[in-house]
């Protein structure tokens, strides 16, 4: 799996419901053809990553179609789930 675009934005909690912060991440990413996930549409990976003080972790996340949008039925391999991770922690500081 490799990213080659994303944004990064910061969820506002209006109401202060949530303890830390979290984050919208919208990755473009692609996978090897024989990869189960691989689709000529290219794929997105959409996520929610919370930061409470020291603890960070994602706490929900969607693999998507770009072209159609639809969510696909797949989760995130461990090996994925944990490069995937690194990432964030490595950008969540650019948020607006």
């Amino acid at each position: 799996m490799e990213f080659t675009e994303y944004t990064v934005e910061k969820i506002r909690d209006a109401f202060g419901i949530v303890q830390g912060e979290r984050y919208e991440f919208i990755m473009e990413f692609e996978v090897d053809e024989e990869d189960e996930l691989y689709t000529p549409h290219g794929l997105l990976l959409r996520l929610i990553y919370a930061v409470n003080g020291e603890e960070k972790k994602i706490i929900k996340h969607e693999i998507i179609e770009r072209s159609t949008q639809k969510v696909l039925e797949f989760d995130l391999e461990d090996d994925e789930l944990e490069e995937t991770e690194a990432f964030c922690a490595a950008h969540y500081t650019e948020a607006e």
